[in-house]
């Protein structure tokens, strides 16, 4: 099947065709370009979804479906999860939390390999992301892996960033300062009935009025997503803020897609097996310097 003919299929709606089309892109396959460069993308709010590991991402993902299905809204979901930087390989165990809706009509879920890509996002998320835009979605999820503070990637593509902690996490508060805490536009507290919940809500509320502005206050909100409770209130926030993001915002987000893709094309070039041969090579000699060897390169 020619690329148009996917193309006309996906803006018809066709989760085949999108599939496909995600495939294409995400692989670099033959006319890949083509399609990246046809699409018509819409302005479908995304919601990234970050936070350090066990905070319960996948189970807040899994509730938000199930909530937003019964009022027959359609999600495309992009969950990002762990690759080896040995062998490459991806890790789908969280996804098995999201089986339930694996048949759902209205739901589309997508897994993608960080490949060795820092930040919680794939190179890749931009554009499959952006292949999502051109179908009928209501809304689409990003999902990063967990890894920390250096999951800051995903405010630059997200239009409203769920930051998800969970009490037990006190001890981290002050590296969460200096990374994450700083792109969250709502804070959930999951696991809200385990002990020091309020205390725990109290102090990032504190650090979260930090970040206000004339046009928005982050909200910390208790929820409890094993039990469906304080799901209501968190879609209520998301769609309150993004209905409030301004136009400069926008733009900022298109300016960093726009200088990740462009960083990207200039790596292709970059062949990480034969650096590490000519590494090898270079390693061998007495005056071996690193810095020197990429100074070559560049």
């Amino acid at each position: 099947m020619k690329n148009q003919e996917i193309l006309e299929q996906l803006v018809c709606g066709d989760t085949k065709a999108l599939a496909r089309c995600i495939t294409i892109v995400e692989n670099e396959i033959s006319g890949f370009e083509d399609i990246l460069s046809s699409l018509q993308i819409k302005n479908i709010p995304t919601i990234g979804f970050t936070g350090p590991p066990g905070a319960g991402k996948s189970t807040l993902i899994n509730s938000l479906l199930s909530h937003l299905t019964k009022k027959n809204k359609k999600i495309g979901v992009i969950a990002i999860d762990p690759t080896s930087p040995f062998n490459f390989g991806s890790l789908l165990g969280d996804r098995l939390r999201m089986s339930e809706h694996f048949n759902d009509k209205n739901i589309f879920i997508r897994s993608l390999a960080t490949r060795g890509s820092l930040g919680g996002l794939s190179a890749k998320t931009i554009e499959v992301t952006d292949v999502m835009k051109a179908f009928n979605f209501d809304y689409i999820f990003i999902e990063t892996v967990g890894v920390g503070q250096t999951e800051v990637e995903v405010a630059g593509l997200a239009d409203t960033t769920v930051l998800v902690l969970a009490p037990g996490f006190g001890d981290e508060i002050q590296t969460l300062k200096s990374g994450i805490m700083e792109i969250g536009d709502i804070f959930v507290i999951n696991k809200s009935d385990n002990p020091g919940a309020d205390s725990f809500a109290t102090t990032i509320q504190n650090m979260a009025e930090s970040r206000m502005t004339a046009e928005w206050i982050p909200p910390v909100l208790k929820i409890i997503a094993t039990q469906d409770l304080g799901i209501e209130e968190l879609v209520n926030k998301i769609k309150e803020h993004t209905s409030s993001t301004r136009n400069d915002k926008k733009i900022s987000l298109l300016t960093e897609k726009a200088y990740k893709l462009i960083q990207n094309h200039r790596m292709k070039d970059l062949d990480r097996k034969k650096l590490e041969q000519g590494i090898i090579e270079e390693s061998k000699k007495n005056n071996f310097n690193l810095y020197h060897f990429i100074k070559k390169l560049s």
